[in-house]
This record gives structure tokens, C-alpha cells and sequence, in this order.
């Protein structure tokens, strides 16, 4: 196995499935065998969720939501996302707990780096919500500062496309994919696969990203094994 301790990224979009809102049962039960598989194998992995499939606070404002009360609901969908992974893990004989970037136990237990990492160490999947816990920042940017501050080998980005194209292959035909690309190039094209934000903060601590197909049974276990799955984004 190539990396021994990851951050998964999912989208609150993903959960949905086929529809626009809300949880998919079947998603949510495939994401959980992908995860407990990898976990299993030896990998430690931590996971942040978004939370549009629920509510996305930017889009929010456009409602008359302001826009720091907005990004606090988007923070609370975030949690009831990760605790329904939490919840299929450990059905599942997976074992996970829910951190949040803001106190609300018994919801979930304060995140910090440090009890974060010793329970990856135990084989706990760690399901860390509530994005940065401040408003104005995404859930990529999240992802990215909980990877750095966890030590994480790299960021994993799953979507619902094979890596990073030259343009948006569900509306570009003609567009095409990137096997690796440097963070430079990524932010210079305007590639929206995360934010500048998340990708500057990896830039600087020299996290890796790979974007991949999450949806695509067993890929995820072929990223940790390091094959050529998806597109490395790196330094």
C-alpha cells in the first residue's frame, strides 16, 4: 500500500445520487464498503464532508439567507452528512466517530489534530464535520487544512468524474484529462476542482491532491495502492 493515511473529500452533492437533494441510502452504503475496505487494508482515513445536498450557504445569500448565517447552516448539513456515514460504517462492522469544528456534544466530540490522529491510529475512520467552523470558507478549504494539520500523505477529491479535464466533460466533449498537473497550472487555468483557497494551502505545505472517481467501485482502494487513477494534482 502506497499511503498509509489519507483525507477523503466528498461532496454533499454525491450523497444525493441521482437526485438533487438529500441522502441515498445506496450511495451512502457504497462510499461506507469503499471506506471500511481501505481502512481495513491498514490505511488511516479521515473524511470531510460538504453539505450541499442540503443546503449550500454561498447560494444561500441569493434567498436573502445573510451570509454568515448562510455558511452556519451549510456547517450543520455538513455534520448531518458525516453522521449518517458514521452511522452506515458502523453497521456495516466499520468502525467511525463524527469530529466538529464546533462544540456540540453529543452530536459529535470537538475536533482536535492530535485525538484525531490517535484514533485513525486505532483503526477508527474519522468523519471530521462542520467545515473550517468559520464562515466565508468551503469545505475543500477545510479538507485541505485537516489533511496538513493531520498528516495526511495526500487529499483525495472524489467526484463523479475520472480527474481533472481542460474544461467540464459532461458539458465539453472535446475536453480532455490531465494525468498530473502542478498546483500553478490548475489556479492559472481556473480549473475548478477546489477552491484557490485549498489550493494555495496545499501548494505551501506540499499536500497532494488526487482527483478521482469515488463512484466507480474500487477506486478508491486503487488510489491508496498507487495506481494511475484520476489526476495528481502536486507541487
Amino acid at each position: 500500500m502506497k499511503y498509509t493515511r489519507i483525507l477523503l473529500k466528498l461532496s454533499g452533492e454525491s450523497l444525493s445520487g441521482s437526485g438533487n437533494h438529500g441522502i441515498s441510502p445506496k450511495v451512502l452504503e457504497d462510499y461506507s464498503r469503499e471506506i471500511i475496505e481501505v481502512a481495513r487494508k491498514g490505511c488511516e482515513v479521515s473524511v470531510v464532508m460538504g453539505g450541499g445536498n442540503i443546503f449550500r450557504g454561498l447560494s444561500g445569500t441569493e434567498s436573502g439567507f445573510d451570509r454568515v448565517k448562510g455558511d452556519q447552516m451549510g456547517m450543520l448539513a455538513t455534520v448531518i452528512n458525516s453522521l449518517a456515514l458514521e452511522g452506515t460504517i458502523n453497521r456495516l462492522g466499520g468502525k467511525a466517530k463524527v469530529f466538529t469544528s464546533i462544540r456540540m456534544e453529543p452530536v459529535g466530540e470537538l475536533y482536535n489534530s492530535s485525538k484525531v490522529k490517535d484514533a485513525m491510529k486505532e483503526g477508527i475512520v474519522c468523519l471530521i464535520a462542520g467545515g473550517t467552523g468559520n464562515p466565508f470558507f468551503t469545505t475543500d478549504t477545510a479538507a485541505a487544512l485537516r489533511a496538513v494539520e493531520t498528516g495526511a500523505d495526500l487529499l483525495l477529491k472524489g467526484t463523479r468524474v475520472d480527474g481533472v479535464y481542460t474544461a467540464d466533460p459532461e458539458k465539453d466533449p472535446d475536453a480532455t484529462r490531465f494525468k498530473g498537473i502542478t498546483f500553478e497550472e490548475a489556479i492559472s487555468r481556473q480549473l475548478k476542482v477546489m477552491d484557490s483557497t485549498a489550493f494555495t494551502m496545499c501548494r505551501e505545505n506540499n499536500m497532494p491532491i488526487i482527483v478521482f472517481d469515488m463512484n466507480r467501485p474500487g477506486n478508491l482502494m486503487k488510489v491508496v495502492e498507487g495506481k494511475e487513477i484520476g489526476t495528481l494534482i502536486s507541487i
